[in-house]
């Protein structure tokens, strides 16, 4: 599946893959491809992030996918950080938490 970033209209694939858990997180890489060039990155999701946060999504990784989208439409996907909780998406982005809850 393809998604259309908000900066420059590049159509970016997003693909996500289960990298590990335990702990009380998940773990994925997710791979974000547009034409030429990927970056990857490791994320994690808490058990406790996708209950306060991500509950609208029926799975995981649906949920790192909309928060990805939310990135690009912010950034390219070579700011995107390398290695990150899905929680410090907020720090970077304030409104985060309340977008990708359905309240904004």
């Amino acid at each position: 599946m393809g998604w259309r970033t908000g900066r420059d209209e590049a159509v970016a694939e997003i693909q996500i893959e289960q990298a590990g858990e335990g702990g009380g997180a998940t773990r994925f890489l997710v791979t974000v491809s547009e034409p030429g060039t990927s970056s990857t990155h490791e994320v994690t999701v808490t058990d406790g992030d996708y209950r306060r946060l991500g509950e609208g999504f029926d799975s995981y990784e649906n949920f790192v996918r909309a928060s990805f989208e939310f990135l690009l439409e912010r950034e390219s996907k070579e700011s995107i950080l390398g290695r990150f909780d899905m929680a410090d998406i907020s720090k970077y982005f304030p409104e985060y938490e309340r977008e990708i809850t359905g309240g904004g």
